[in-house]
């Protein structure tokens, strides 16, 4: 059985404790020069990476997307390791500790970053028009939670650092209820689930595939999916400034900006491999799944403008802010802009936005 996770009622400005506990604090305590807090305004590096270049990126679907579509030939530099984190703290944590140069994550780690002295700076940009996640319900409580008006009162698993922590956030505005109507339960997303499954939340965000393999297991004893209108904008590549201050990592992520694209891209165009690859072989959900799952997604999106991405981060760190979890943050200083349209750029127009 696995262990129960403690949770605990999300104090105001409890930024530490929910970035990890103790461990996150070992890694901050580290070298304090680590954190470097600008970037250079000079241009991009020309030309290849110098030989020897290396890159930790923690980008586990990248790894797999340039494997499968031979993409991975054209690096011009060396991936020293795919770091399988997904977690923003988890991310951060490795930013502080050396050991993660690229990752990707949605856009509220780097505000998490930004707010507890962490350099670090955004430098890819994909966006979305559709609801990524849906609020899952706990074992028995069939039909009593239809909607983001019945949260009243409810215990919500609630990660301030992290994407699910601003779904909720927003999902409570526009079903017109405070932060205070609900119980928001202190957890790592990573936690969700063994807390959805004891029953120590009642509700909490979920992206397919996790989506799809709890309520496989637990739908028949009245787990649900609650649906919202909520939308986490964007999802971002970013690293931490020390190693934007590398002329030669520099070199090495502009180089691989295209190809994470390209990736994404060839995902979405080779929906039969991708499915097999990633969603069955990867994540253990069945074809069937994994094709439902795809259908329900939108093609990738890379905007040439970040003007409208920078415009919901700054909306975003307002809303963390007006609850208390964050000091107030300029998040136009969250994005390197000597990368933007660099992505956009390496595909075909359909897939590009003008923001």
């Amino acid at each position: 059985m696995s262990a129960r996770p403690i949770a605990r009622l999300v104090p105001r400005r409890s930024f530490l404790a929910l970035a990890g506990g103790a461990a996150f604090l070992a890694a901050c305590s580290r070298n304090s020069a680590a954190s470097i807090d600008t970037v250079p305004t000079r241009g991009l590096p020309s030309g290849a990476p110098p030989p020897g270049t290396k890159l930790a990126i923690s980008i586990h679907t990248s790894q797999l997307q340039l494997a499968d579509s031979g993409l991975d030939k054209q690096l011009p530099f060396t991936v020293s390791s795919w770091p399988n984190l997904t977690a923003g703290p988890d991310v951060i944590q490795g930013f502080r500790a050396h050991s993660i140069d690229l990752a990707s994550n949605a856009g509220i780690p780097p505000i998490q970053a930004e707010a507890i002295k962490v350099g670090a700076r955004i430098v890819a940009v994909q966006t979305r028009d559709h609801p990524i996640y849906s609020f899952a319900t706990a074992p028995g409580s069939g039909d009593a939670i239809a909607s983001a008006k019945d949260f009243r009162g409810k215990k919500i698993g609630f990660s301030q650092g992290q994407a699910q922590g601003v779904v909720v956030l927003r999902a409570l505005k526009e079903a017109g209820l405070r932060n205070s109507d609900v119980q928001l339960i202190a957890l790592p997303s990573t936690q969700f689930l063994t807390a959805l499954q004891s029953k120590q939340v009642d509700v909490a965000p979920l992206a397919e595939p996790s989506l799809t393999k709890y309520l496989g297991q637990y739908g028949k004893d009245g787990a649900r999916a609650v649906a919202t209108d909520v939308v986490d904008l964007l999802a971002i590549l970013w690293a931490p400034t020390e190693v934007l201050n590398d002329d030669a990592k520099v070199a090495a992520i502009r180089s691989f900006i295209p190809l994470w694209a390209k990736g994404l891209v060839w995902a979405w165009e080779n929906t039969d491999q991708w499915i097999q690859s990633y969603y069955v072989k990867d994540q253990g959900v069945s074809a069937a799944a994994g094709r439902r799952i795809v259908s329900s997604l939108e093609q990738p999106q890379f905007p040439r403008s970040w003007d409208k991405a920078i415009a919901w981060e700054q909306e975003t760190a307002d809303l963390m802010a007006e609850g208390g979890f964050v000091p107030k943050i300029k998040a136009e200083t969250l994005f390197d802009r000597r990368f933007e349209g660099l992505a956009a750029r390496a595909v075909p127009a359909k897939y590009q936005v003008a923001s």
